[in-house]
């Protein structure tokens, strides 16, 4: 849902990074928040990244969610140059399973917070949801919309074990 009015962003070091952060933009698609999706490295595009965190507020931005792997260092630099939320999610690595990037994500200085999410797909799904309820405190429809996405998940929680999947 790239529209020219996005409420969230989502930022992520490399394409590489899309096979995770594509659960952030699926979920805001299920609760009808606009976003837009974009490739920013901290390490390969560091003007891009500057542009893009200087600029985003004014851009019309709300939240951002920035996703990386290894080093990354991208949700750290952007929360560093923009006073918009910041949700950062950890990018599984092939060498250290993701606890590199949760680590480069997580142990930010006092003063540029950043919101830190679990490694993957959950944490992806997660920043997405934050994300939503941060828009919903201004926005009562999507706050239905959240509410009743919980509900439906709540819904599918079997209430006692069975023997079949």
């Amino acid at each position: 849902m790239d529209n020219h009015r996005a409420d969230v962003a989502i930022v992520m070091g490399s394409q590489s990074d899309w096979a995770t952060m594509r659960h952030a933009a699926e979920t805001l698609e299920a609760l009808g928040i606009p976003h837009k999706r974009l490739i920013v490295s901290a390490h390969r595009t560091p003007d891009r990244l500057y542009d893009f965190a200087k600029g985003a507020k004014a851009a019309g931005f709300r939240v951002i969610i920035a996703g990386a792997g290894g080093a990354a260092h991208l949700p750290g630099m952007t929360a560093a140059m923009t006073p918009l939320p910041v949700f950062g999610v950890p990018v599984e690595s092939k060498a250290l399973s993701g606890q590199d990037s949760l680590l480069s994500i997580v142990q930010m200085p006092a003063g540029i917070p950043v919101g830190t999410l679990a490694i993957g797909k959950a944490g992806a799904i997660n920043a997405a949801l934050l994300a939503a309820a941060v828009l919903a405190l201004t926005d009562e429809k999507l706050a239905a919309r959240l509410d009743a996405w919980r509900a439906a998940q709540t819904a599918k929680v079997a209430a006692e074990p069975t023997d079949t999947p």
